[in-house]
C-alpha cells in the first residue's frame, strides 16, 4: 500500500480568460519510508504540487490519497483534523509560534492532537538534539538564526508521526554544511521512521540523500531517476540541466499509471 498516491491531478487557474494548467496530470505514488526529492525549474508547479499534497490547495481534477484516505471526499472539518493528525509539513515560511521556544513549537503538534506526554517530550527533545539544537532547546524562534528556526521547523513536521511529511526547500536558509546535515538527518528519520517524505529543492546536490527524483517542467513530470547512479550522477552534476543528466529508464505501468516507486 502506498502512504501517497495521486491519480491524474490538474490544477488549472484562469488568467485575462485563458485556463493555465499549474500542474497537469500528474501520477505518481510513495511508498512508507521513501524519500522523494521534487525538482524542477521556477514555475514548473512543484510548490503547487505540494501544496496540493498537503491538502492546503483543492486540485481542479484528478485524485490525491494519503494513508488510504481520498481527500476529495473530506469534509473542511475532516480535511482539517486529518492534515493535524496524517501530514507534516515543513515550508520556507517556517511559521514558528514566536512566543514559544524551541522545544514548546514542536510539542504543539502533540498537544494539537492530545498525545503530549513524557515520552512524546522526550521524542521531541531527541529529535531536535539530532538535528543540532541541544543548546538551543529554550530559544525563542527571534533568538535563533534563520537556519536554526528551520530545523525546529523539520523537527515539528516529524514528531507526530504522519503518514507523509512535506518539505518545500527546507535548506533554503542553510548554509552547505549544515544543509547537508540536515537533509542528511531528514532522510535517516524518513527511513528509520517508515514515513512517506516528499522534498521540494532547486538545488540539486541534496539529492544525493533520496531514494527517488522527480523532475518537473511546465507543470508535468519530466523526468525520474530512480536508480542510484542516477541519483549520484544528478546529485555530482548539482544545478545541471536535466538534458545532461543521465537517461530515465522505462517505468513500470499499474494500471494504466506511471506510478513506479523505488525498489519496484
Amino acid at each position: 500500500m502506498f502512504a501517497l498516491e495521486t491519480r491524474h491531478v490538474t490544477k488549472t487557474y484562469t488568467l485575462e480568460g485563458q485556463p493555465i494548467n499549474a500542474v497537469k496530470e500528474v501520477s505518481l505514488a510513495v511508498k512508507p519510508g521513501e524519500f522523494v526529492a521534487l525538482v524542477g525549474p521556477s514555475g514548473s508547479g512543484k510548490t503547487t504540487l505540494l501544496a496540493i499534497l498537503a491538502a492546503l490547495l483543492a486540485p481542479s481534477a484528478g485524485e490525491v490519497m494519503i494513508a488510504g484516505r481520498d481527500l476529495a471526499k473530506l469534509s473542511e472539518g475532516q480535511r482539517v483534523a486529518f492534515r493535524r493528525e496524517q501530514i507534516g509539513f515543513t515550508f520556507q515560511a517556517n511559521n514558528l509560534v514566536p512566543y514559544l521556544n524551541a522545544l514548546e513549537n514542536v510539542e504543539l503538534m502533540l498537544r494539537l492532537n492530545g498525545k503530549l506526554d513524557k515520552v512524546g517530550r522526550a521524542r521531541a527533545k531527541d529529535i531536535l538534539n539530532r538535528l543540532g539544537l541541544s543548546d538551543r532547546l529554550h530559544n525563542l524562534p527571534g533568538q535563533m538564526s534563520g537556519g536554526q528556526q528551520q530545523r525546529v521547523a523539520i523537527a515539528r513536521a516529524l514528531i507526530h508521526n504522519p503518514a507523509v511529511v512535506l518539505a518545500d526547500e527546507p535548506t533554503a536558509s542553510l548554509d552547505t554544511e549544515r544543509a547537508f546535515q540536515v537533509v542528511e538527518t531528514f532522510s535517516g528519520l524518513i527511513h528509520e521512521q517508515g514515513r512517506a517524505g516528499i522534498m521540494v529543492t532547486h538545488d540539486l546536490r541534496m539529492v544525493n540523500f533520496t531514494d527517488r527524483v522527480i523532475m518537473m517542467r511546465d507543470g508535468v513530470i519530466a523526468a525520474v531517476y530512480e536508480t542510484r547512479a542516477e541519483i549520484d550522477a544528478l546529485a555530482t552534476r548539482g544545478h545541471a540541466d536535466e538534458h545532461s543528466a543521465p537517461a530515465v529508464r522505462s517505468q513500470p505501468v499499474v494500471g494504466g499509471l506511471n506510478l513506479a516507486p523505488a525498489g519496484m
